[in-house]
């Protein structure tokens, strides 16, 4: 309760200064009251103290430097009785209580409701956490930050509300996609940390690679937000990418995420970037994929050079992809939210008796076992005390033909392609890890193949879960295709 009344305390002359903004501003003209208004801004959220621990890996890694800054970045839409802020946070994953609580102070700051926020996640692996339950030193001065920050990108982007356009496209990078999880030679599939083998190995050794054991999805789906007078107001970007990597060890960095939010208002601009521009990139369904060159085609690089390569590639086709699009001035704005309560995955008496014995192991019969057996020993053990359920939160917002979902967890590929196959609108992309991280999730048929994503403990819900959420959203989807037809 501290730290939240010091949060609210520390930005309430903000939120009071840009109230007394908004109530002093001139009446708007009759024909700027109606249609499209959008904002947009970003916050700085860089650690400033450390060391920090860093996520996204088995072991904690320490940081006491940044190679380049962290933001939380917002774009506020809002038509008529129509509402949605869209936050990219440069973040590993952000839990759903953490979140739950930063759009509750959002929405005592600017009024809007708590269902008309999506916060999501880039996966940077590079990022400190800022669902950190540390009370003390760097961890708890970076998420109260962090936390603080997001906040305040919300209220500036709502604060900043002005009569906008809005064009839709999209292009394809194929060439930097690629399915990690792949088929193996025979006899070459190593034993798994709970003893036994799988048909699939994730990110294998070159010389073992048969084919991989799924698809990707090329597609850099963009939104382009500019005045009524064509001035450039803001990107939003997705691609179903993971985080690219190849950095220095031990460096905050927000990857190729960041660096396309850097470059973007260059290609928007060219040599005079537009002031107060905000670019954005989205984590599509990246569960299965990465950017790891299987292939062996690719030349060794410099610390930090293949997320400049994959960022400028992206800006590349964001640029493409809207530059003689469309432009809509009163698209209709809907978002539905549901929660959907999920069974967690339980061990069997089985696997936690095993588990149980490998953690009572010395350290020398430890050195013996698998790779990563004594961490997912650990992780069955914490299964078994876990909740029965996961309460996840499922968006579906339109904006014109336009629409985004949202799933809080790592999610397979195949599950984005199939809701955009179905989707009744003509275009359609998921944001990943938004409004939570529930860790990955397969579909039912790439649990029968196992491998790294599937086990107990990286996938945490029930194993038909993608076909229950994946059911929800196309409902959710058609409530808003049939609320555009009543409109209409």
């Amino acid at each position: 309760m501290k730290l939240r009344f010091s949060l609210l305390s520390k930005y309430a002359a903000f939120t009071l200064a840009t109230t007394s903004l908004l109530h002093a501003a001139a009446p708007l003209k009759a024909a700027d009251a109606t249609g499209l208004h959008a904002g947009a801004a970003a916050v700085d959220i860089t650690p400033d103290q450390w060391p920090l621990s860093l996520r996204g890996s088995f072991s904690p890694r320490s940081s006491a430097g940044v190679n380049d800054p962290l933001h939380a970045r917002a774009i506020a839409l809002k038509n008529g009785e129509g509402k949605v802020v869209i936050v990219i946070v440069d973040n590993l994953g952000i839990g759903r209580e953490t979140l739950d609580e930063v759009k509750k102070r959002a929405a005592e700051a600017t009024g809007w409701k708590t269902e008309e926020m999506l916060i999501a996640a880039t996966h940077t692996h590079t990022a400190p956490s800022i669902s950190s339950t540390s009370t003390l030193g760097a961890q708890a001065a970076y998420r109260e930050k962090s936390q603080g920050g997001i906040v305040k990108s919300i209220v500036d982007a709502i604060a900043k509300l002005q009569p906008a356009e809005i064009a839709f496209g999209s292009d394809n990078v194929p060439e930097e996609v690629k399915n990690r999880r792949h088929f193996l030679k025979e006899g070459t599939m190593p034993v798994n940390p709970f003893g036994e083998y799988d048909k699939v190995k994730t990110n294998a050794g070159r010389a073992d690679i048969v084919k991989p054991a799924g698809p990707t999805d090329p597609e850099v789906a963009v939104l382009d937000v500019r005045t009524r007078k064509g001035r450039p107001l803001a990107f939003l970007a997705n691609y179903s990418l993971h985080y690219v990597g190849g950095m220095r060890e031990g460096t905050v960095s927000a990857d190729y995420f960041g660096e396309y939010a850097r470059i973007m208002p260059f290609r928007v601009g060219g040599s005079k970037p537009p002031e107060d521009f905000v670019a954005m990139m989205s984590n599509g369904t990246s569960g299965d994929i990465n950017n790891i060159d299987f292939d062996q085609t690719r030349p060794p690089r410099e610390p930090f050079e293949q997320i400049r390569l994959v960022a400028a590639k992206c800006a590349d086709a964001s640029w493409r992809a809207t530059r003689n699009a469309e432009r809509h001035e009163n698209p209709r704005i809907a978002i539905v939210q549901r929660e959907v309560v999920l069974q967690r995955r339980r061990p069997t008496p089985e696997m936690l008796e095993r588990a149980k014995k490998i953690v009572a192991m010395t350290k020398e019969e430890k050195a013996k076992l698998p790779g990563k057996t004594e961490n997912y020993a650990y992780r069955t053990l914490s299964a078994a005390e876990a909740p029965e359920t996961m309460p996840v939160l499922l968006q579906a917002l339109c904006i014109g033909d336009q629409a985004i979902v949202t799933m809080p967890f790592e999610v397979f590929v195949e599950i984005g392609l199939e809701i955009k196959k179905k989707s009744p609108f003509p275009r359609t992309f998921m944001i990943e890890l938004a409004n939570g991280s529930g860790g990955y999730l397969p579909t039912p048929a790439q649990h029968e193949l196992g491998g790294y994503e599937t086990w107990l403990g990286t996938n945490n819900v029930q194993k038909d879960a993608s076909d229950i959420l994946t059911k929800h959203l196309l409902k959710m989807l058609a409530e808003l295709k049939a609320g555009a037809q009543a409109a209409n």
